[in-house]
This record gives structure tokens, sequence and C-alpha cells, in this order.
């Protein structure tokens, strides 16, 4: 069935990896092989949290970088760059380079990107910063260094995306929860320094270097995890049902110019907006309280520097919570699924609460229970619509409706990181 009519799910994506598979053009029956160990499982949710870990680490480290510059709004300026950096080049991959260039190529390069950025901040507090605060050049190089990691995520989180969109669903949930626990890995890395380290700035530089030195470690298992994955029997299996489709279209429709490829890629966004919508909605809501909210505008009398710290640990637990939901309980209903979407809007009024409203509205369990509820919300609803859009299209337009839905959810993540400084008290 085309773009424009109903989803068309291709019978490989509903099946169990054991169960027999008809092949049409084959007129036999094979054998999907089965994900043994659930070695594919692991490595999708490995890839999961690297692709995030870069700007979990920068982020994280904030209380670092607050210290060297203080009169800088570290946390929502490295958001805004990061976002719009990776907004710009993601849009450019998507309509110049995706159909040229395979996920390969765009995953290995991602990473190794990843690991450059990753080494310039404890490389420049080696030779340069040495813990004295001021230094604005060092600001600068580390703002080029948060813009160059966006420029790796939309090369790798579009390919993975892509990747994970034409194989079944567990793959994509995979991907999605290893993202959740990138933050939870961070959010522990961070509670274990302040508890462990000295908070002077001694502390703050050795927290700062673990997070980037985890990061570097992560990328490298990263880049030998995607190269193992396409040897895996069960992820060839896919890959070449996905090539024989996009072989068939070419030899009835001839090769996939520019113009046919930007036409073919507007029916895909045409087809998969409501889901595009509904991850907009997302992150529009979440990156714009989230965590630039909570970790300049709420505070604690009794848990001081730690009520930031918990509450971001909190929702990043929650956002895996909900992001493993869909493993368990798949909501199917795209209608109710953008409906939840739109009442997230809701958080907009009531963390307004936490900030002006009654007192009660102001203490910690009320914020603790708003960012929790915010973190779970985010990872089931984001985690259902992501694997929903790949399958509404035809397998041979699944990578590519993998890449848009990515295209839409930094839409959501830019929008949320300007509208976050509309937050500031």
């Amino acid at each position: 069935m085309g773009l424009a009519g109903k989803p068309a799910v291709a019978i490989s994506d509903r099946l169990p990896e054991s169960s027999l598979l008809l092949i049409p053009h084959e007129g036999s029956i094979c054998k999907i092989p089965s994900d043994s160990f659930h070695f594919a499982y692991i490595i999708y949710f490995t890839l999961g949290v690297g692709f995030l870990l870069p700007w979990n680490a920068f982020i994280t480290a904030v209380d670092y970088f607050s210290y060297l510059y203080p009169a800088a709004s570290v946390d929502r300026i490295f958001a805004v760059i990061y976002m719009l950096v990776g907004l710009v080049f993601l849009l450019l991959i998507v309509v110049f380079y995706a159909h040229k260039y395979n996920a390969c190529i765009r995953i290995n390069l991602g990473l190794s990107l990843f690991v450059v950025t990753l080494l310039v901040v404890p490389i420049m507090d080696l030779v340069y910063i040495k813990g004295r605060v001021g230094l604005y050049a060092g600001f600068d190089v580390t703002a080029v260094a948060v813009a160059l990691s966006g420029i790796a995520d939309a090369l790798m989180q579009g390919g993975l995306i892509g990747v994970a969109g034409q194989l079944p669903e567990r793959y994509m949930q995979a991907v999605l929860a290893g993202t959740a626990g990138s933050g939870v890995l961070v959010s522990f890395l961070r509670i274990l320094t302040k508890a462990v380290y000295p908070q002077d700035p001694d502390g703050l530089r050795k927290s700062a270097n673990l997070y980037f030195a985890v990061g570097i470690v992560v990328m490298v298992i990263c880049f030998v995890f995607y190269n193992v994955a396409d040897r895996l029997p069960v992820i060839k299996y896919y890959d070449e049902l996905k090539n024989e489709a996009i072989n068939e279209e070419k030899q009835a429709k001839g090769s996939l110019t520019g113009s046919v490829w930007r036409k073919t890629l507007w029916e895909i966004v045409v087809r998969v907006k409501s889901y595009g919508f509904g991850i907009v909605l997302i992150y529009i809501v979440t990156l714009s309280i989230f965590p630039g909210f909570i970790t300049e505008d709420v505070h604690s009398e009794s848990l001081k520097d730690w009520y930031p710290v918990l509450l971001i640990a909190a929702y990043n637990v929650f956002d895996l919570v909900g992001k493993s939901l869909t493993a368990v309980i798949m909501l199917e209903d795209e209608k109710i699924a953008v409906g939840g979407c739109i009442a997230r809007l809701l958080f907009y009024p009531l963390f307004w609460g936490c900030l002006h409203g009654p007192r009660f509205l102001r203490t910690e369990i009320p914020v603790t229970l708003l960012t929790c509820l915010l973190g779970l919300t985010n990872g089931y609803l984001a985690s259902v619509l992501m694997i929903l859009a790949p399958k509404s299209v035809q397998l041979k337009h699944s990578e590519t409706a993998g890449i848009v839905t990515v295209l839409f959810l930094v839409t959501g993540l830019a929008a949320g990181s300007i509208l976050a400084w509309f937050w500031v008290v």
C-alpha cells in the first residue's frame, strides 16, 4: 500500500524472530534468525546510550562549567547550541545526503566525532584551564565542542534511528531505552562524584573529567558494537530484506535521483506528520522545562545543591521506566498517543505554580512528583510514536521514515531549548 494510504506494515515487523516468513518473490518459507542471547538487542541499547552520552556529559558537568564561567548561563547556552546545530545538520543530511551515503558511514563518522569532542574538555583542563576561573576563551572552545557534538548527534542519531526503523519494534525500543539509560548512567556518576569528591575546584575538575572519560570509553564500545552488529544473522536478514525491496523499486522506477528522492521524502513526511507533531510537542514541553527549570529556578533549603542533582536523576530514571514500558505495554492507537502529547501542555501551569503558586506547590514533594511524571510521560509517549512511525510506511521506506522522525524530534528539542529561556526568573 502506498505512502498516502493506510499503514503498510511489513509482515516481518510483527512476527517474532523465531517464526516462519513467506517471502513472495522467492515463493519459499524461510526461518527468521533468532537474536541469540539477545545480543542484537543489547547492541542497540548500548548504541542508544552512546549517542546521548556526550550531551549528558556536557550538561551534567554544568556545576564545573558554571564555576569556571560564572557570567554564562551554561546549561541554556549549551542546549541552544547543541540542538540548533544538530537540527540544521540533520536537515542537510536528510534532504541532500541520506540517499547517497549509507547509514554505516554516517554512524561511524558520528562516533568518531563524538570521541574528538569528548577529548576537548579534559585536554583543555590539563593544558590551559587548570581550574582557573574566568578564562572565557575556554568557554568559547567548549561551546565549539558542544556544536561539534550536535553535528555528531545528527550523523549518528539519524543513521541509527533510521536503521532501527527497518527492524522489528523491539530494536527501536532498545535504542530509545538506551537514550534514557544514558541519562541514568550520568546521573549515577554525578551522585557518586558529588558524594565522593570534595565540592571544591579540585573535586569539580575530577568529576567533570570522569564524565568525559566514561563517555569516551562508551563511544569506543559503541564503535566496536555497531560494526559487529551488521554481521549478526538477524540484522543481516532484515537488511537483505530491505535491500531487496529497494532493488525491486529501482528496477521498476529507475535510479533514485535527487528530485525523486525529495518527492519520496515529502510523501513520507506527509504520511508520518501526525506522529511527528506529537514528537515535536513532547520535546518542546520537556526541553522548555528540563533541565533549565530544574537546575536554575527551583531551590530547597534542606537539600541545597543536592536538590537539582536528585531532580535530574529522578527525571532520568522515570524517562527510562517510560521507554522500557513499551516493551510490556504498547499503545497502538496513534490518536490516543498524540492526545497524550497535547495533554502534557498542562505541565506549564503546574510547573509555573511551583514557582509562583500556593506555598504547598513550592515545596520539594510536588516539584519531585511533577519531575518524575514529566520523565515518565516523555519516555513512554516518545517511545510509542518513534516505534509506530516507521511501521506506518512500506518496509523499503522505513529507514527514511525513521530519519524523518528524528528530524521532528530534533526540531522539538531545538524549539524547547529556545523556549526554556522564558523560564528565567
